[in-house]
């Protein structure tokens, strides 16, 4: 299969950026769609088979995988890795030296913090029963934070600096520690 490309006006890419990388997932073949305006430094590889829209930006050194959905303004920055099977919504930040497993869903107006680890193995090696967490509207999330597999991180909520989530985080609420819990 041919590696399809479509490409919104005015992208910006710098050297050594790789767009439509080809996948290994035969199942996964697809085109990608990058949408207008995006900004792609140096060391960006973008694989084939994902839909991102409009004014997409990344750091250096940027991965991301096959069959994402990401929405509009979002920024990737540097030494990320976003896997694959993504759901990410627009207005969304992701900072620097990130990793977001397969099947997480990231709704609109998150801000993911540097260092953060996002799991979604409950019992690694257990291919069959993948299920990334989701982070819900405006939910902020701390530097060096972790976030355990199938978990629900409420709309508008926030995860402090140094984080493990191990349980669903209600909307609103302001959640710390190892494992995390209520600050109130």
């Amino acid at each position: 299969m041919k590696n399809l490309l479509e490409i919104g006006e005015g992208l910006c890419r710098d050297e050594n950026v790789v767009i439509g990388y080809a996948t290994e997932r035969i199942d996964q073949r697809q085109p990608l769609s990058l949408g207008a305006s995006a900004r792609l430094r140096s060391g960006t590889v973008i694989y084939e088979g994902s839909i991102i829209g409009d004014h997409f930006a990344t750091g250096h050194n940027v991965v991301i995988r096959e069959a994402n959905r990401i929405g509009d303004r979002v920024r990737v920055w540097s030494n990320t890795v976003i896997d694959y099977g993504c759901r990410i919504g627009s207005n969304v930040l992701i900072h620097c030296n990130v990793y977001i497993a397969q099947f997480t869903v990231i709704e609109d107006e998150v801000f993911i913090a540097p260092g953060t680890m996002v799991a979604n193995d409950k019992y690694p090696l257990d291919k069959e029963n993948l299920k990334g967490p989701t982070i819900c509207r405006g939910a902020r999330i701390g530097v060096n934070s972790t976030i355990l597999p199938g978990i629900r991180i409420g709309r508008d909520a926030m995860i402090g600096a140094g984080s493990v989530v191990t349980r669903d985080v209600p909307d609103g609420m302001t959640w710390y520690g190892v494992p995390a819990r209520d600050a109130g």
